[in-house]
């Protein structure tokens, strides 16, 4: 499959919603395709190398996750050739429209994902969902989600009352329930924290022999946003690319939380809230030897204080590791 230029880098940041679609629809009609599905969709195609990325997002997701408001997928079109569908909701539909299962009819009878050598599907959420119920388009697709949903059936999941205004819609019809749709992909992987019961109770609707679910725990509920921040979406996806994303591998990856300040300030408020000083002030111990967190290093100062006066015994002070005595081990 032949290379296509790279996509340009303007930015779209900070557009109005008419003019950021205007200019989204004709770089994308530039360098590959743009289409129109019904009143709340669309979709751009930009055909490149042999592994083709799938990724379902929100015109508001897209605008507050990227720096120069480009679909995410346009970074591995940029940065490794790979070719890609993004197909966008103005807001949190969950993609439940006949016009978008209609795309996925048409690019299934064209044979289009069967051109491709890798197909990967991904989505966080409500786009989580949508990246799972599709993925069945393509057989044999690897598939990446972030706390997805696996329905809103109320009769399934009546236990969610995060989404009552979506209790109308029709979770039972083509494309439905997003854990079966999955029992086609070569292999699929739930990341969530486990510590948010809902994302964790749907995540457990996932679990199937092709499924391997990764927990982030301590991380809570916007974990789309911390992978980007981290900067270990990328390295996710393309380890998918090439068949090593293990456990082993993701936990090595998510290695970056312990330089990511709301993981640091989450187990510390789990530590506090369990009244676990002694680990506590390790933790904030290791985390001030390593990195500048002045409301960590006042937690640290705090705990120090209510130690000397006999509240609890501290960890003894390791000498030579930094300020405090600071404890060199992992957070």
């Amino acid at each position: 499959m032949s290379q296509m230029n790279p996509l340009p880098d303007r930015s779209l940041a900070g557009l109005k919603k008419r003019e950021w679609l205007a200019q989204l629809s004709e770089i994308a009609e530039n360098s590959g395709s743009f289409e129109s599905l019904g009143s709340r969709h669309f979709a751009t195609r930009i055909t490149a190398g042999s592994t083709l990325l799938v990724s379902f997002e929100t015109i508001q997701g897209i605008q507050l996750q990227s720096d120069v408001g480009q679909p995410l997928g346009w970074d591995m079109v940029k940065a490794h050739g790979w070719s890609h569908l993004c197909v966008i909701s103005d807001g949190d539909t969950w993609f439940r429209d006949p016009a978008v299962y209609a795309l996925f009819d048409r690019l299934t009878d064209d044979g289009w994902f069967e051109e491709f050598d890798r197909v990967i599907f991904y989505g966080a959420g409500p786009c989580g969902y949508a990246a799972a119920a599709f993925s069945v388009a393509s057989p044999g697709a690897h598939v990446l989600l972030v706390q997805p949903q696996a329905t809103l059936d109320p009769r399934v999941t009546e236990w969610d009352n995060r989404f009552a205004h979506m209790r109308r819609t029709s979770f039972t019809d083509r494309y439905g329930y997003a854990p079966d749709m999955m029992d086609a992909a070569q292999c699929g992987y739930v990341i969530y924290d486990p510590a948010e019961d809902l994302d964790a109770m749907h995540a457990a609707l996932f679990t199937r022999p092709n499924v391997t679910k990764l927990r982030l725990r301590h991380m809570g509920d916007a974990l789309q946003g911390d992978l980007i921040e981290m900067e270990i979406l990328d390295d996710l996806l393309l380890a998918i690319s090439a068949d090593s994303l293990t456990p082993h591998e993701f936990a090595r990856l998510a290695r970056a939380r312990r330089c990511h300040s709301p993981y640091l300030r989450s187990l510390l408020g789990h530590l506090d809230a369990t009244h676990r000083p002694y680990l506590a002030i390790l933790l904030c111990r290791n985390v001030v030897s390593r990195m500048n967190a002045p409301r960590i290093k006042r937690r640290l100062e705090g705990l120090e204080k209510a130690a000397t006066v006999g509240e609890f015994t501290p960890p003894p002070a390791r000498k030579g590791n930094g300020p405090a005595g600071a404890d060199s081990k992992d957070a």
